[in-house]
């Protein structure tokens, strides 16, 4: 769906992502919870994340720096609105402007699922909020959050 501008409209979209990871659910959902995990895979390809401010646990804000290989800084905030260890986790993020406020807000529910020592991950996001700059960003989350998804299983990996 197209706005009259020509811009996509992206509320409402909804994305899936399933990944397999050879490893534990209790590992995974570590890597997903601990800000020190979280900073080592989360983001594109060549992102770096030098501020993680990730305390899984309701009601808690979520503020991360990410630092892309040209050294232009990417701010997210957000928050977690439920945690249920090992099972799921279910919170807010989007991008922030210079003013710290959301360019647009997804709502993502991750589950994790354990079977035969692997563990089945779904993100289910879906964007709850827009503005007009926010179809740049919104138009490059699928492909982006899959290349976390592939620098968690590297990452996954050193965690044993």
């Amino acid at each position: 769906m197209a706005s009259p501008k020509g811009i996509k409209d992206y509320a409402g979209k909804e994305f899936i992502l399933t990944r397999e990871y050879a490893a534990p659910r209790e590992l995974v959902f570590r890597a997903w919870t601990d800000p020190k995990h979280l900073a080592q895979w989360w983001g594109p390809k060549g992102f770096t994340n030098p501020v993680c401010q990730w305390d899984a646990r309701p009601g808690q804000p979520i503020y991360v720096v990410m630092r892309a290989p040209n050294g232009v800084d990417f701010p997210m905030g957000g928050g977690f609105l439920e945690v249920v260890p090992p099972e799921r986790l279910v919170f807010t993020s989007g991008a922030l402007d210079d003013k710290n406020q959301l360019l647009f807000e997804f709502l993502h529910t991750v589950t994790f699922i354990e079977k035969n020592g692997r563990t089945t991950l779904t993100i289910r996001s879906r964007v709850t909020k827009t503005t007009a700059g926010a179809g740049r960003y919104i138009g490059g989350f699928e492909a982006g959050m899959t290349q976390s998804l592939e620098r968690l299983a590297d990452y996954a990996t050193t965690l044993r």
